[in-house]
């Protein structure tokens, strides 16, 4: 639950106002103190982001500044409370100091980009033990993935997705599921590069816990374990929509009927393919995938 209520929001609010220009209309506003809220992207996407934090985040202005945001200019107090005097510095004045008190602060970024960033650039992730998709591959998928920013997701094997996905649903949570212990590293050292705090990493599916959020939709790479993956999801949601990618023929032939042995209704069937020019003026073909999507629960 959060620190915060309506009533103390309106007084940050107001004192921030009084403080300086803000044009509310565009002012984001991000409480980080009761849910899994994601800092680094809001910041990246807003020019002014005022943030309610409690007091357990020393390495706040660290990570901002490991993810070059050292631009961002801080408005604060030195209280708990809305009145005082303010201050503000850049960041790249605070990077020693962390969050030690319930309160907000205003956080101005001039280099502000609104735009979602489908399809990063794989260079934007950790190289680790993962073999990356390619970025206009992705951004395919997440199109199809559909991801209202309030909704839940389980990914499995499906590392960029899982970042672009917690990016996307800024308000949900993502269940990514690594069966190997250098995928699940490297998703974690994602976790921290991105800056996501709604991301849970679990080493397996077989029994969903009951503690995990139940998902709206999920992407599976197709893997043997498929046709048991999607009889869990199934029974942890009767209506879940599903989204599985694959490069193999022999999965490829035998989604069909998986999907209907399930419950699912397979609603598209799509193959993509990528080429580009390569630095030798020579083109590179991008593996060409198989995307199946299908909703459940529609008989």
């Amino acid at each position: 639950m959060s620190l915060f209520t309506n009533e103390s929001i309106l007084a940050w609010m107001k004192y921030f106002s009084d403080q300086g220009e803000i044009d509310l209309s565009s002012l984001q506003l991000l409480d980080i103190t009761g849910e899994n809220k994601n800092l680094l992207p809001a910041v990246r996407a807003n020019r002014s982001v005022l943030v309610f934090t409690d007091g357990n985040h020393p390495e706040i202005f660290y990570n901002m500044w490991d993810n070059g945001m050292g631009d961002c200019e801080i408005w604060y107090n030195e209280g708990s409370e809305p009145v005082g005097p303010m201050k503000h510095n850049l960041l790249s004045e605070m990077i020693d100091r962390g969050v030690n008190v319930s309160a907000a602060m205003l956080i101005n970024n001039p280099k502000a980009h609104s735009a979602y960033p489908t399809g990063l650039d794989n260079s934007s992730f950790s190289p680790g033990t993962i073999r990356y998709v390619a970025p206009e591959i992705r951004a395919v998928i997440m199109n199809k993935i559909n991801l209202d920013e309030r909704e839940n997701i389980c990914v499995v094997s499906g590392e960029s997705i899982a970042v672009e996905a917690a990016i996307a649903a800024r308000q949900g949570k993502v269940v990514a599921v690594e069966y190997k212990d250098g995928d699940r590293q490297t998703m974690e050292e994602n976790v921290v590069r991105f800056g996501l705090n709604n991301v849970r990493i679990v080493e397996s599916m077989d029994s969903y816990s009951h503690r995990w959020p139940v998902p709206d939709v999920a992407f599976l790479v197709a893997s043997p374990k498929l046709d048991l993956e999607l009889k869990t999801l199934v029974q942890v949601n009767p209506k879940i929509r599903v989204v599985i990618y694959t490069l193999e023929f022999s999965f490829m032939s035998r989604i069909p009927g998986m999907l209907w042995d399930n419950g699912i209704e397979p609603t598209e069937i799509m193959q993509l393919e990528v080429s580009k020019v390569g630095r030798k003026d020579e083109i590179e073909v991008q593996p060409a995938p198989w995307i199946f999507s299908g909703q459940a629960g529609r008989a």
